[in-house]
Parts: structure tokens; sequence; C-alpha cells
């Protein structure tokens, strides 16, 4: 159909703990495949963390990308690279995932967890 094949994309729903709050948007994203995704997620400190994202289809979570605000580029997890992600920070809080090319086997729910410089996973 015109539309081509739809590729559904569902981040997690926000996840609190003792004021350690990331917030992911849209809730669902719906696209065609060729179109551009992004993906937001808002970290609420300003502090020196990480951002990774993850991949999640039944039975299976793989590990996309991870990125830091001051730097020009990610580092991406096996089977990923720059040829169709990316990751961006409009501000050191406000995190993008971005698949430049969606196609059908994106489908999946996307995770994004902090981890801050110095190891200490907080979610």
């Amino acid at each position: 159909n015109m539309l081509g094949t739809l590729c559904t994309l569902i981040t997690a729903l926000t996840y609190v703990d003792a004021a350690k709050v990331l917030t992911q948007t849209p809730a669902v994203h719906t696209v065609s495949t060729g179109q551009e995704v992004v993906l937001n997620c808002n970290i609420q400190r300003p502090e020196s963390y990480y951002v990774s994202w993850y991949k999640q289809v039944p039975g299976k979570t793989q590990y996309v990308l991870k990125f830091y605000h001051s730097e020009s580029s990610p580092s991406f997890g096996t089977g990923f690279s720059s040829n169709r992600f990316n990751s961006k920070a409009s501000s050191n809080i406000d995190y993008q995932f971005i698949i430049k090319r969606a196609e059908a086997g994106d489908t999946a729910v996307y995770y994004s967890s902090s981890l801050k410089l110095h190891h200490n996973l907080i979610y």
C-alpha cells in the first residue's frame, strides 16, 4: 500500500526511584518504513550520566547504543551502527534516540537507562 509497512515503536513507562526519573516520549510511535524515528528521554538530573537504549522483542533484549551529551557520537552494541542509528542531546538532560530509516524489523519496545560515568546504574 502507499504507506508501506508500518513500524511501531513503544517506549517504556516512566521509571521513578527516589527522585531519579527518566521520562520517555512518545509512548507509542508508528511510522512508515523509510521514515526517521525520534524517541526522547528526559533524565531530569543534570549530572554526568550516559543514556543507553535497548530494543526488546519477545524473548530477546538487545543493547543498541549509549551516548553522553558532550560526546560527538554514540557507541553501539553488536549489530547496530551509525548507518541507521544515532543519538543526540539537546541539553544535558534531554536525549534523543534516532532511527534514520525505519524498517519493519525495528518494531519493538525501546527502553532507556541512565548510567553515571562512575558506573552507578540508576535506571
